[in-house]
């Protein structure tokens, strides 16, 4: 059984060698002439394979852009994040007016105390 199944399997592996490699009437158009000689499909995998090299390179260069400009707008949120917590720190300032004068009072006394020589 084994080897009934090995033997299958090495002869679908040929039929797919030979039409990966058979050229099934592939035709392309070059400046409105057919080309369909291997060097002119030799010709063509390099065109293509030019392109996608090319579209990598453009995807790398758009992946840069993006980056800087998602950087770029990283820093303006965080500016006015900033901007936004010092507005609401103003705002709110004159509320804690009331919890920060005892403590402002508790500090300037122990500070005295601290300034003070004791006579003995």
């Amino acid at each position: 059984m084994k080897d009934r199944t090995a033997i299958i399997l090495l002869f679908l592996f040929a039929l797919l060698c030979w039409s990966v490699f058979d050229g099934h009437g592939t035709l392309f158009m070059v400046d409105g002439d057919p080309a369909d000689g291997p060097l002119e499909a030799l010709i063509g995998l390099v065109f293509a394979g030019s392109g996608i090299v090319l579209a990598g390179f453009v995807l790398l260069l758009v992946g840069g852009l993006l980056a800087m400009v998602f950087a770029g707008v990283g820093i303006v949120c965080a500016g006015s994040l900033a901007f936004g917590a010092l507005v609401v720190a103003l705002v709110v300032a004159p509320f804690l007016l009331p919890l920060l004068l005892p403590l402002a009072v508790v500090w300037y006394l122990a500070r005295r105390a601290r300034r003070q020589p004791r006579i003995a």
